[in-house]
């Protein structure tokens, strides 16, 4: 604090400007003053009482303002909400209970989703306990085939039975059947796409079911689109410039205004939010006139300007939201994505949303969600290629890019990258800057995966070359 400060508030306390005087002499500052004391203040020559007087008013103020402070922040801090754990047990019913019991006595191990989607099947059924005994042997038997080998290279035939459909892949955009102008990247560039990890999608889509009165009536449901649909100035009106006048002149139009449901009145609210033109918006007949107050050009070109990208309604992101009819439903095309605040709006079934953007569903609805968005947007784009491959070698791969509890890409930023080994960094990408690293820190190969055994030409240590065996020849005269 400066002299000059110092001095103004020790005379707002209330001490006399000789004392203030006397006490600026030596000290610059209102703390020094009060951790100095009483004795070193009377040696200033200022007499007992006024240095008992001014450490007084100086401490008072103090303490007040910190007793307030800190009322005030027992005010202003709310009690910490306790969280509630949830726990939702799965309830099995007769069914599944008499498989299970069957399973126990039979000493058969199934995973719990066999068994519920054999009970799902034969519910309903007359089945005699010696046919629900053979299902499950029958089941048993398929799943224990469909087990992988012990020492199976399976991330290798993971890549190998996407990678080689995956050639086969046309690049095309996929047209959304009975929509207008809504495409979607489709084939070989969509599939690198979501192993790449990408922030945002090349072409942003939303899949945005119905619920309650909008699924079944179309005016409701264009309702809820006009919510969701961005909707600028420029959508719904013209806006001429009066240089004459200095003055903005929007014209909207009527019919464009009824399909976005907007309201004249509505217009005139929102560009008074406008920070350009906040207060010089006045209604005048169905018109819109925006006075400048100010006779400059450049004034009038920054109206202009903040007007035409003026949000009226919607969420942004949404540049596009178009009504089609599934199953006797209406549902809601989009093109961009919002997830976030899409699952707010009235009218829309949330549970069922659906959006391309990867990363965005892991931001709104955590890791295990983004996981299943890449098994169902990987199997959704070879299916819509007509290529059949199995859905386990896709979860392997989305497990691998979720593991860690954010979404990593399958390249060197990612997974391929982050690789323990040396030789199978540097196989990938960048050969010599990783060689060269590793030298220089004494980094060592075990040589335990496929790339880096094939490097240096020694058997890969999966299936029969991860089993050693030892052969010891019997010597004459030994006994059997």
């Amino acid at each position: 604090m400066a002299k000059k400060d110092t001095m103004n508030a020790l005379i707002k306390r209330g001490i006399n400007e000789e004392t203030v005087a006397l006490l600026l002499t030596q000290y610059t500052s209102l703390d020094a003053i009060r951790t100095a004391g009483e004795e070193e203040i009377v040696k200033l020559g200022i007499s007992e009482d006024e240095a008992k007087d001014v450490i007084q008013k100086l401490g008072a103020v103090r303490s007040s303002s910190t007793s307030s402070r800190s009322k005030k922040k027992v005010v202003e801090e709310p009690e910490p909400v306790k969280m509630e754990e949830v726990t939702d047990f799965y309830v099995y019913n007769d069914t599944e209970l008499r498989l299970k019991g069957y399973l126990e006595e039979e000493k058969i191990e199934l995973p719990m989703k066999v068994i519920v989607d054999i009970a799902a099947r034969i519910e309903g059924h007359d089945v005699s306990e010696d046919k629900c005994r053979e299902l499950l042997r029958r089941a048993s038997a398929m799943y224990e085939r469909h087990k992988m080998d012990q020492n199976e290279s399976a991330g290798v035939m993971a890549a190998h039975s996407i990678g080689e459909p995956g050639t086969q892949m046309n690049m095309r955009t996929f047209h959304y059947a009975g929509v207008a102008n809504i495409n979607v990247t489709q084939g070989l560039p969509r599939l690198i796409e979501i192993v790449d990890a990408r922030r945002i999608p090349s072409t942003p889509s939303m899949d945005i079911p119905l619920e309650g009165i909008a699924a079944q009536d179309e005016n409701v449901a264009r309702l809820v689109a006009s919510n969701i649909e961005m909707t600028s100035i420029l959508d719904v009106a013209t806006i001429d410039t009066d240089i004459t006048n200095m003055m903005l002149i929007v014209r909207p139009d009527v019919r464009k205004m009824e399909e976005r449901h907007i309201e004249v009145e509505e217009l005139v609210e929102r560009l008074n939010k406008v920070k350009a033109v906040r207060g010089l918006v006045k209604l005048s007949g169905y018109d819109i006139v925006i006075q400048s107050d100010e006779p400059s050009y450049k004034k009038l070109q920054v109206m202009y300007d903040s007007v035409k990208t003026a949000k009226i309604k919607g969420i942004d992101g949404i540049t596009r939201a178009v009504l089609s009819k599934t199953e006797g439903y209406w549902k809601i095309v989009t093109e961009g994505s919002n997830l976030k605040e899409v699952l707010t709006v009235t009218g829309v079934d949330a549970p069922n949303v659906m959006t391309n953007s990867i990363l965005e569903v892991a931001d709104v609805l955590g890791i295990e969600a983004a996981r299943n968005s890449i098994i169902h947007e990987a199997m959704g784009t070879l299916g819509e290629a007509g290529l059949d491959v199995d859905i386990r070698h896709i979860m392997l791969v989305a497990d691998l890019m979720t593991n860690d509890g954010y979404v990593k890409a399958i390249g060197r930023h990612g997974v391929s990258g982050k690789k323990s080994s040396v030789l199978a960094r540097a196989a990938f990408e960048i050969t010599a800057a990783h060689l060269l690293h590793a030298a220089m820190v004494g980094e060592v190969d075990h040589l335990e995966g496929v790339t880096e055994n094939i490097i240096v030409g020694q058997p890969v240590t999966l299936g029969t070359g991860a089993v050693n065996l030892i052969y010891t020849p019997k010597k004459k005269g030994d006994k059997e």
